[in-house]
């Protein structure tokens, strides 16, 4: 035991010294001219905004005043749903799907898949009442155009509809097709 601290005592004696030199040089940093400060050396540059504006609020980095961050107060530009359009999902395309028993939660959101096609639509006007009792809320996986989008608005009146990308749920539910109602019961068309 005695072996192991003797054998410690070095290391920890030298640690101590380097500890107490960087205290030393962060001390004396502050106080150092531009001209002896050490310079910033560049590790590596992946591009994106440069880091020399932000080097003014820790004053050693010799950037002036005038260079430093100045934040963006111009106001937040609106967007609306045609900025997220188009919507395509190349996992899905208009077909047929089969009746496909799930296991889901018992309480879920029903929700439905269709896209700005004639499939789609003459769907949503065939079950519209269904999906407004089951209270299902509509995702468009295929829209280009906010005209599009409101073709399917108007074929689903009193319907929640969304556009956002399918190929995730395609993934996770095993889906090739749509329109297609997903619920507790399963996938249906």
């Amino acid at each position: 035991m005695r072996d192991r601290r003797c054998r410690a005592l070095p290391a920890l004696v030298s640690g101590l010294f380097a500890l107490l030199a960087a205290g030393a040089q962060a001390e004396k940093m502050p106080s150092m001219s531009p001209a002896e400060r050490p310079a910033l050396e560049v590790l590596a540059d992946h591009g994106g905004e440069p880091a020399r504006p932000y080097f003014v609020a820790i004053g050693m980095a010799d950037v002036p005043e005038e260079e430093g961050y100045t934040p963006d107060t111009r106001a937040p530009v609106p967007f609306s749903e045609a900025d997220m359009l188009p919507v395509t999902s190349e996992r899905l395309s208009p077909g047929e799907v089969r009746f496909r028993p799930l296991e889901l939660p018992s309480r879920m959101t029903p929700f439905f898949l269709v896209g700005d096609d004639a499939l789609s639509l003459r769907w949503l006007e065939a079950r519209g009442e269904t999906l407004r009792e089951l209270n299902a809320v509509g995702l468009i996986v295929e829209v280009a155009t906010p005209e599009g989008l409101e073709r399917l608005r108007e074929a689903a009146p009193g319907l929640e509809l969304r556009p956002t990308p399918g190929d995730d749920l395609a993934q996770r539910l095993g889906l090739a097709h749509y329109p297609v109602l997903v619920s507790a019961q399963g996938l249906e068309q």
